[in-house]
């Protein structure tokens, strides 16, 4: 038998919601996966030290030429992969891929209640769950949820089918049924 590759990951906390610190953490926990809960803005240091082989991200949408729509943060974790030579994969399941949409500029983004980053809910010492205010009050917010990364950030593909490169040529290949006749 085969030993296992030896993984650990870095788990950003994934702000507002903190969806990363919470259900990430515990799926990992759950399977015995070695984890490190950071806070979002860690990844490029833990980059720029060699402490990162590889990134892999999910997406809410992709578009036909291979630009990915995902959790807001994503992009400036693809930047900071391309700075420091650490290859950046995007793991999708191919319903996420939108064959009418070619450029991610075109992608509308949601924008959330402020309420989510201007206030924290958790768990106190004694285990009820509060919320509090962490902004100063009358502060303006702004929360877009999701950001683009455009394919040229993109190493390559994770889809049900396989891995290709984050372009139309490379979709092509993996769905020819959905390319359409010119």
């Amino acid at each position: 038998m085969t030993p296992a590759l030896p993984v650990h990951v870095w788990v950003d906390e994934t702000r507002p919601r903190n969806q990363g610190a919470g259900l990430t953490a515990w799926e990992l926990g759950r399977h015995g996966v070695p984890h490190t809960v950071i806070v979002d803005n860690a990844g490029g240091h833990l980059m720029q030290h060699g402490l990162v082989d590889m990134v892999i991200t999910g997406t809410d949408r992709t578009t036909a030429h291979g630009d990915v729509c995902n959790k807001i943060g994503t992009y400036l974790k693809a930047l900071a992969a391309r700075d420091n030579g650490v290859p950046f994969y995007v793991a999708l399941p191919s319903p996420t891929i939108d064959w009418t949409m070619a450029s991610g500029r075109d992608i509308p983004i949601e924008e959330r209640s402020g309420q989510e980053i201007s206030h924290l809910t958790g768990r106190t010492a004694d285990g009820r769950i509060e919320t509090i205010q962490i902004t100063p009050e009358g502060s303006p917010l702004g929360n877009p949820a999701f950001d683009v990364t455009p394919a040229r950030l993109v190493t390559a593909l994770v889809t049900e089918r396989g891995v290709c490169d984050a372009s139309p040529e490379g979709l092509a290949g993996m769905f020819p049924e959905f390319v359409r006749a010119a």
